[in-house]
């Protein structure tokens, strides 16, 4: 028993849970299979918006029944010996006929539907944080109008044809137009000022999030919001009023994330070279530079890579040899696919690692 609860995997758990905790404020068990990457984030975004194909989200957990209540087991042992208490969220999404319940497992059993729904915050929070706390897991997410990129198709109700660029909402997986959504009474603003698209929502009676598929990325990607002419007139004049303030508080606000991102990057080169002494200090701070750019995706910027955690630290570099130390890249520009690209380098990449290591 005692080693099970200093597993690898217990600590994984643990360490996945603990993130999310010190990021959001509350953590759930959607939220650590999430950062564990047993649960793709595109897969529960798509699952929110009830999309065809998620109407249920158990199955998209990338992991076996065994894995899943292993998981779940650490995970409520973490949250008993943190003392932490249970808040329960919803489960919701906005639909054309109002609020719609969202299910996790197959047969939507109650006990288990109610242990996915709870959130576990610290006891010693502040009353006024609860409540903001409750409703921000209460309040169902926006509604989601979706970019048609596809072929042409028609509204499930009037038939109308449907074009790639058109908007569409859909409700149980069949396509609305906006006339029989009873949304197209709202103009469309492009993302892209932060400040307007907020303060148009704050003001809009009824809004709605647009989002268009990306086959690149293979995610949704929003391109900006549905709100009211009245909404978006309110908030143009707001933002007229201000604009000298918020020019300055941009300025400030760049200045800071720059100073942060430095003071980052000088903390995961100095663990790079912590745990590789061998490495020269020049790549180090190659590495660190590159997987600690901010909005990159890359193991730097993940929670285990903030923590400076050894493993992500250990990925950072072995994505570093294998790109500048090996003939990788060649291979794959000769047409060797991805995985026999990476057995014939791994290794001359052990090489470098053990030397680096002081092995």
């Amino acid at each position: 028993m005692a080693e099970l609860f200093h597993s690898p995997f217990r600590q994984r758990v643990v360490r996945a849970a603990e993130a999310v905790l010190q990021r959001n404020g509350s953590v759930g068990p959607l939220d650590v299979f999430q950062e564990m990457r047993l649960l793709p984030p595109s897969h529960f975004q798509n699952w929110c918006k009830g999309l065809e194909g998620f109407k249920v989200l158990l199955p998209r957990i990338q992991a076996g029944p065994a894995k899943i209540q292993q998981t779940i087991d650490f995970f409520k042992a973490w949250a008993t010996e943190k003392g932490l208490v249970p808040v329960e969220a919803a489960h919701t999404r906005l639909g054309v006929h109002g609020v719609e319940t969202l299910q996790v497992t197959e047969h939507g059993d109650p006990a288990w539907e109610a242990f996915y729904r709870t959130h576990y915050a610290p006891r010693d929070l502040p009353a006024k944080k609860v409540a903001r706390l409750v409703a921000k897991l209460q309040k169902p997410p926006d509604l989601v109008v979706f970019e048609k990129v596809g072929d042409a198709g028609k509204c499930s109700e009037c038939q109308t044809e449907l074009l790639p660029g058109d908007f569409l909402l859909l409700e149980k997986g069949q396509p609305l137009c906006l006339t029989c959504a009873d949304l197209d009474q709202l103009v469309f603003l492009p993302a892209g000022n932060t400040a307007l698209s907020r303060r148009s929502r704050q003001h809009s009676s009824l809004a709605a999030v647009v989002v268009r598929f990306s086959r690149a990325r293979n995610h949704y990607e929003r391109q900006g919001l549905l709100v009211t002419e009245a909404g978006l007139a309110k908030a143009e004049a707001l933002c007229e009023l201000d604009a000298p303030t918020r020019t300055i508080a941009r300025e400030r606000a760049a200045r800071a994330r720059t100073a942060a991102d430095h003071q980052f990057v000088t903390e995961l080169t100095r663990a790079i070279v912590q745990q590789y002494p061998g490495c020269p200090i020049a790549e180090a701070g190659h590495i660190a530079e590159h997987t600690g750019r901010r909005n990159s995706g890359r193991v730097g910027r993940s929670a285990a890579g903030r923590a400076l955690d050894a493993s992500a630290l250990e990925l950072a570099v072995v994505a570093h040899i294998r790109h500048v130390h090996t003939n990788y890249d060649e291979l794959l520009m000769g047409g060797t696919a991805r995985l026999d690209a990476r057995a014939l380098v791994r290794g001359h990449i052990h090489r470098v690692l053990a030397e680096w290591s002081g092995m």
